[in-house]
Order: C-alpha cells, then sequence, then structure tokens
C-alpha cells in the first residue's frame, strides 16, 4: 500500500469510526509505528487534516463532527506512481507550450500534487529537473485569446473574430462555431466553423487580432465530419484529400523515417534494398513540400509529377541562392 493509499485509509477510519487508536491504525495499515506517525504528519500539514490525539480516550480523532468530509483531501484520489505521471506530463505539457496557455490552467493544482509527493527521492522538483522537451519553431500565442476560447468550447458559444490571414495579410472579421483546439508542432490552432466562408476552418491563435462572445450559440458538428475534413489531408492543412502522394526515402534515412507518422492513414513498405516507400493522401501541398526538403537527397517524390516538379523548382531556387554569381556573401 502506497503512502497516498493509507491516507486515505486513515481518513475513512477516522470518519467511520470517530476515534481510532494507534494500534488499530498500524494494524489496518500493515505499517510501523514511525511510519504511521509520518502519514498523520502528512495529512495534518499537506492537507490541513483536523487531527488530534485525545489522551482520555487514548485515540485518534477529528476536533469537530464530520471534519474529515469538509477539509482539503483531494477528491480525485492518485496512487502515487499515478501522481508521478501526472508531475511529469503537467510538466512536458508546460515545456511543449512556451506561451503558458495550458501551464496557466494546471497550476492551481501544481501545489498540491508537489505536497502528495512531498521532499523525497522522487519528489516533484526532481521529476521536473530531471526531464527536458525542446519545441522547435514555436510561435509565440496570444495567451488572453486561450481563455475565452476555451470558456466557449465548454458552454457551446460563438465567437466574433478578427482574424489576420499571413499569407495575404488580410484582416478579417468571422463569427465561428469552435469545434476544438489543437497543439499541432508547438503551436496552437482552433478548428471551428466559420459562419463566414460556411465552411471548417483551421485558425492559429496568434492570428487572431481579437476576439468576443458571441450571443448565438455554436453550430455543433459531429467527430466523423470533424475527422474527415482536417484528418484526410496532409498537416494543418484541411479538406477533403484530392491526391496520392508516394515518397522513396533512402535506406540510410529509412532508419529513423520508418518510425515517423507522416499521416494516420499512411501505408509503407521496404523493398529489397532497404529503401523506405510511403504513401498517403494529401490536398494542399506547402507543409508536405516543406517536410521533403528537409530530407534533401535522401527523399524522392515517386507521385504525384506535379508534385515532383514544385520541389525540384524549389531546390533549383535554393541551389541559385549559392551559385548566383551576381550576389556576393553576407559578412
Amino acid at each position: 500500500m502506497s503512502q497516498l493509499e493509507r491516507l486515505q485509509k486513515i481518513n475513512l477510519m477516522l470518519t467511520d469510526n470517530k476515534l481510532v487508536s494507534t494500534e488499530e491504525f498500524i494494524a489496518e495499515l500493515e505499517v510501523s509505528k514511525a511510519t504511521f506517525k509520518r502519514d498523520l504528519e502528512k495529512l495534518r500539514n499537506a492537507f490541513n487534516a483536523p487531527i488530534v490525539f485525545d489522551r482520555f480516550s487514548n485515540g485518534y480523532k477529528f476536533d469537530e463532527p464530520n471534519a474529515g468530509k469538509r477539509y482539503e483531501l483531494p477528491g480525485l484520489w492518485f496512487s502515487e506512481q499515478e501522481a508521478r505521471s501526472l508531475v511529469i506530463t503537467q510538466h512536458l505539457l508546460g515545456s511543449l507550450d512556451p506561451g503558458s496557455l495550458v501551464s496557466a490552467q494546471l497550476s492551481p493544482i501544481t501545489s498540491r500534487i508537489d505536497a502528495l509527493l512531498g521532499k523525497g527521492e522522487v519528489s516533484s522538483a526532481e521529476l521536473r529537473k530531471r526531464f527536458r522537451v525542446i519545441g522547435m519553431g514555436t510561435r509565440k500565442s496570444a495567451i488572453t485569446n486561450f481563455a475565452p476560447i476555451g470558456a466557449a468550447l465548454l458552454s457551446r458559444d460563438r465567437l466574433v473574430i478578427r482574424y489576420l490571414a499571413k499569407s495575404t495579410l488580410e484582416s478579417t472579421e468571422r463569427e465561428i462555431s469552435p469545434q476544438r483546439l489543437i497543439f499541432y508542432r508547438d503551436n496552437w490552432y482552433l478548428d471551428a466553423y466559420c459562419h463566414l466562408r460556411e465552411s471548417l476552418r483551421s485558425f492559429a491563435l496568434d492570428a487572431i487580432e481579437s476576439i468576443s462572445l458571441s450571443p448565438q450559440k455554436a453550430l455543433d458538428m459531429k467527430d466523423s465530419e470533424l475527422n474527415t475534413f482536417f484528418a484526410d489531408s496532409y498537416g494543418i492543412f484541411n479538406g477533403p484529400a484530392t491526391q496520392k502522394v508516394t515518397l522513396r526515402f533512402t535506406a540510410e534515412r529509412a532508419r529513423w523515417v520508418a518510425n515517423e507518422t507522416w499521416h494516420p492513414k499512411q501505408t509503407s513498405s521496404f523493398n529489397k534494398d532497404g529503401h523506405y516507400t510511403i504513401e498517403f493522401d494529401f490536398n494542399q501541398d506547402p507543409e508536405l513540400i516543406m517536410d521533403i526538403l528537409k530530407h534533401g537527397s535522401h527523399v524522392q517524390v515517386v507521385q504525384p509529377s506535379s508534385l515532383a516538379l514544385k520541389v525540384q523548382k524549389e531546390l533549383e531556387k535554393a541551389l541559385k541562392n549559392y551559385t548566383d554569381q551576381d550576389k556576393k556573401p553576407i559578412n
């Protein structure tokens, strides 16, 4: 029985029996007297449990009736292993979320988890120190937008936003029905039904310039509709897939790529030479082209030919940056 489970047991025994002797606790918990004393101090110090020792009756009790149901023992009880896992999860989320969007929401329970684990060899501070997450390509999100979006998602209200399309620098006002928040490649996005475009859209939180609550209730979309629209294409781009891509990686690069998921519905295979081939559907290709280019000479676009030509042109333009004689090196 872990310490957290023993603490819960002590609370239940005092609530049910009103007065419990030290011997009864030790027998029920199957621990030494010293361990029981430490558990008792944990309840008093970490959770403010109003437990007193009645010398006349030679037993422990709450200092007032029904106190066991009122003091701040967590309603959701975790085993010690579960509490450690929660600390790690909270820390990793905070590391992935440099804008502190999630961390700010989790902070109220951080001190409670710290108290649960104490300051031993596996304290929460020690766990956090031993894990590190490095985010790449993270954009600074507007933290002020996170709370109203989260509230609207739960209350199923519409939002009115002013959104900046970074590709065109066009700013438009839209009424949207929020469906779900997505954390993708170290950045936050909101999947929503756009009433201006009369279609589902994905909005980057850092591109939302202003936000307000609409009096209208949100239009609810079925999960199947959301998954079809947002999951069939590649990356953050949405809409039904219209093309299929086949990529062939060298045997050397296959050692890494074979363990990656490029698309939830991908198919893949190795040939006798160790080359790795992967196929999946996509719609728009800007993000796909960027991912292909980062593998350089280790990947070839087998099909479609239109995508292969786009990748070729990008490589030629990149090469021109280094071979153009009119350009001089930057000092």
